[in-house]
This record gives C-alpha cells, structure tokens and sequence, in this order.
C-alpha cells in the first residue's frame, strides 16, 4: 500500500517550484550584471543585439560564451572556437553525475542538462538532498529556468542598451565584472562549516592568490581547484576512519 502510494506521487509539486524560485532569485543579482557585460561585449565585437541574445539562450555558458565571442570576433576556425568551448565546460562532467541520484529518470535529461551552471550545481548540491523526491524535479526546474531567463534578460538588455548604461553611469561599468566572483563568494560562504570543507577551501584560495602573485592567471583556477580536490579526498577517508574506530569501541 505504502510502495504503491509513493510511485503515485507526483514527481513535480507546485512546493517544489516555488521553493526553486524563491531559491534562485538572488543568483539574479550575479546573472544580469554579467549579461549586461556579454551583451555589450558581443555588439562591439560585431554581433548583433538578436545574435547575442540567441548566443545566451542557446550555448549558455558564461565564460564560454565571452570566449566564443573574441575567438569568433578574431577570425579563428570554427573548430577551434567549439574545442575550447567544450573544454572550458567539461567540468560538467563532474557536475552532472553528483546531481543525477536526486533527479529522477526520464526524457527531460536534456533539457535539465541545459540548465546546469555552476551557481545552479552549487545550489542544487545542497538543496536537494533536503527536499522529498517527489519536489525535486520541480525544485530545479524552476531554479533552473529562472537563471536562465535572467541570463537572457541581461544580455538583450547589455546588447541594446549597455553603451548607454555605462556612459552614463561610468562606475557601473567597471563593476559589472566583479558581480560574478562576488556571487561565487556568497556560494561558498556556507560551506565553511566543517573542518574539511574550511581547510579545502581556505588552501584553494591561498593556491590560486599565490598563483596569481606569481603571474601566473591562466594557471591559477585549474591548479587550485585541483589542490582543493585533493586534499578533501584526503581528508575525508581520515574522517570517515576516525567515525568507524568510534563505531567499533562499544562492541571491543
């Protein structure tokens, strides 16, 4: 009776969804700055406003998507500019297979898969183990298109009147590109609440300053990254050891 009450249940509650709205209304304030810069970026790479538009709707890739434009705009081959666009995105590999167990199976993978950025992994990762199942799908879907239709907002406005916004308002230009590392800040915050996630994440930091200080940019997220990677693998078989020792006192 139970089991048979469960598969009745709706995979997607309208709990789900407006959970999922409220959940990722403040990655607005990252997304449209950002869109903005795109935008205006891209028409003065020679783009017009409907092609960076479309550019958003349908690569939607953030920093892919500023490369895409000045690989396109500097005349390099068609098949160079996907390579490193699929590159710079093969981090959604390692996204993807951390999110599939809480999403249940069926034919809107593809359109899930479309919607999955950094900030929306970064927020489903913890929201969803939290939530029934049965709001799950609904949870991401509306966080999901909610990012991606403040995206494309952003971009059409940063196209069409971007050069207008900033020469009239000249420091909001030079702040628009600190609005998405800013947003990645506020992410992160919460997760320095254990022992492990504080040291990963404090040496990320220090690796990819130092890399930083030493001139060397381009370097600097992926080794860090990979720096932090390690040392929380590291440290979580340490903890998980010290949890079975405990566990094994009361039967000694």
């Amino acid at each position: 009776m139970t089991e048979n009450t469960r598969a009745a249940a709706p995979a997607n509650t309208p709990a789900g969804w407006r959970l999922g709205v409220r959940d990722a209304l403040p990655l607005l304030g990252g997304y449209i700055p950002v869109a903005i810069s795109f935008g205006l970026i891209a028409v003065q790479a020679g783009f017009s406003p409907l092609e960076a538009t479309l550019i958003s709707a349908l690569i939607y890739a953030g920093a892919s998507q500023f490369l895409f434009v000045a690989m396109m705009a500097s005349g390099a081959p068609l098949w160079l500019v996907i390579g490193m666009t699929l590159l710079i995105n093969a981090r959604h590999l390692v996204y993807a297979p951390n999110l599939a167990p809480y999403i249940p199976p069926g034919r809107h993978w593809l359109w899930l898969m479309h919607g999955l950025t950094d900030q929306i992994f970064a927020l489903a990762h913890t929201r969803l183990p939290q939530l029934p199942e049965r709001e799950r799908l609904g949870w991401y879907c509306a966080a999901a298109l909610i990012a991606w239709l403040s995206w494309i907002l952003g971009t059409t406005l940063g196209a069409v009147a971007g050069l207008q916004i900033t020469s009239r308002w000249p420091l909001l230009g030079e702040v628009l590109p600190f609005a998405l590392p800013a947003l990645f800040l506020v992410l992160l915050a919460p997760r320095f609440t254990s022992r492990q996630w504080t040291l990963t994440l404090s040496l990320t930091l220090l690796v990819a300053l130092m890399l930083k200080w030493l001139q060397l940019p381009n370097a600097a997220i992926p080794l860090a990254a990979l720096c932090g990677a390690v040392l929380f693998y590291l440290l979580q078989p340490k903890r998980q050891a010290a949890g079975g020792q405990q566990a094994e006192v009361p039967h000694g």
